[in-house]
């Protein structure tokens, strides 16, 4: 005899006590939200709903959390970092409910962030549900308050607005002025759609598009990048059609452009320097028609495995995953560096250098890591793209391309890397990804000829993408 489903009201508290877990969790660990939801929820049954609840309830506080404190902040007696924490999260949760979520009652929302806290009271010495039935019907009494004034904090205002560190919108409105800044947020904010790259050696967007039309899936081609589909209605991926015989990757429209710069041709020998998991490195076989080589570098084995996996689904065949530091790339000196394809001069066509960066173009995509960065890890990061950028150019033949991407906005990261870049290597100079592109995305081409996408409305993460040239003869 099958045992009976939950019922709503219980899923729906059993959802809240996850999503509080997790959030502690988070607080408490520091750890990226994907590995404390693979520890915690790996091999522990749930109800499909609940799971779903307890996921928008996580990502949505996240997500909004600078504005959730500061909502908060007029109906506490005290400020909300001086209760213990899992009452701020607790608060934070319920206040998301009554906030955003227009399909949760605000009954429900009140006494089940009450029944949180009081399951907690044991540990805490105290009930703390008093308080938090207080402060949450105060919320729901309280109009939203002014933003602060924008012509002289512009700043501030955005941080609330849009939830993200005032750090970080101080640098935008600096450099970017408000309008721009604005734009910048609104960006970095907004949730995600699902986006898929075609996988051209199987299948086509137009028949992929068919399929999903026929399964009841409502889904649109991307208005920039050739390949790409935006998939509505929060799918799950693996169930999509098309998904296990390898008729398409997961991958945003902006990331879908950096291979197109590059440019690769059938039978060439291309090197993606920080490959895993192997998006780009995918789409770099697509385009050859998976003839040729692309070597995908990565130091870490366990990421080389993924990108394996990748390769296996998508029929991508001429890849060769080879472990190894970028910084080695040219140089026999290590004991490491045996293998011909790391140290041999000149050996490649083409090379693309997607370098480790601060993933500020990404945010939105996940919302924890913003409050885990700050203004010192820019200078960090342009130590090792610098690195990383300078040996790959030892091992590209005279003629060669190499592009430089990062799902950076930053300058530090972008334009002050290829810039100085060129100054120590005379051989190079750049070219315009405008010629590799369409003209759908000369709005995102700089003045200096690099890819851009800061601030665009199209739904696309935030990418930075140079090409340069090496010289037939130096």
């Amino acid at each position: 005899m099958s045992s009976a489903r939950p019922s709503p009201k219980k899923s729906a508290s059993s959802a809240r006590h996850r999503a509080l877990s997790v959030l502690l969790a988070f607080q408490k660990s520091g750890d990226a939200i994907d590995e404390i939801l693979d520890r915690l929820w790996t091999g522990e049954a749930g109800d499909s709903r609940d799971r779903a609840f307890a996921m928008e309830l996580i990502y949505g506080v996240l997500r909004r959390q600078e504005t959730l404190d500061w909502r908060l902040a007029p109906v506490l007696s005290k400020p909300l970092a001086r209760l213990p924490q899992v009452i701020q999260v607790v608060l934070r949760l319920g206040a998301y409910q009554l906030l955003y979520m227009d399909r949760v009652p605000e009954s429900a929302a009140v006494n089940e962030s009450v029944n949180l806290a009081r399951s907690h009271a044991a540990k805490l010495g105290r009930d703390w549900g008093g308080l938090v039935n207080a402060v949450l019907r105060a919320l729901m009494r309280s109009p939203e308050p002014p933003l602060s004034d924008g012509q002289h904090m512009p700043a501030r205002g955005l941080s609330v607005r849009y939830a993200l560190p005032l750090w970080l919108c101080e640098r935008w409105v600096q450099r970017l002025g408000v309008e721009g800044a604005e734009a910048a947020c609104k960006t970095v904010s907004v949730i995600p759609s699902l986006t898929l790259r075609v996988n051209r050696q199987r299948a086509t967007r137009e028949g992929l598009l068919e399929q999903f039309e026929k399964a009841g899936i409502v889904s649109r081609p991307t208005p920039v990048s050739p390949a790409g589909i935006v998939v509505e209605g929060g799918q799950s991926v693996t169930a999509l059609p098309g998904f296990h015989e390898g008729l398409f990757y997961v991958e945003d429209e902006a990331a879908q452009l950096i291979p197109l710069v590059l440019d690769p041709q059938p039978g060439e020998r291309i090197l993606d320097v920080c490959a895993a998991p192997g998006g780009k490195t995918t789409h770099i076989a697509d385009l050859m028609s998976n003839r040729g080589e692309v070597v995908a570098m990565d130091r870490q084995p366990s990421r080389l495995k993924l990108l394996a996996e990748n390769c296996r689904r998508l029929g991508a065949t001429i890849i060769a995953p080879l472990v190894g530091d970028a910084r080695e790339l040219g140089s026999p000196a290590s004991p490491k560096s045996t293998d011909q394809r790391i140290i041999a001069p000149g050996l490649f066509d083409r090379i693309l250098v997607d370098a480790p960066c601060s993933g500020i173009g990404v945010l939105r995509r996940h919302p924890d890591a913003k409050w885990k960065k700050d203004t010192g890890m820019f200078a960090r990061h342009q130590i090792l793209q610098r690195a990383i950028l300078d040996r790959a150019a030892s091992v590209l033949r005279p003629g060669g391309v190499l592009v430089y991407s990062t799902c950076s906005t930053e300058p530090e990261e972008t334009e002050e890397v290829i810039d100085r870049f060129c100054r120590d290597h005379s051989a190079f100079r750049r070219e315009s990804v405008a010629l590799w592109l369409s003209t759908a995305v000369l709005p995102f081409v700089s003045p200096q000829g690099s890819l851009s996408t800061l601030g665009n409305e199209l739904g696309m993460d935030g990418f930075y993408a140079a090409r340069l040239r090496k010289a037939e003869y130096e």
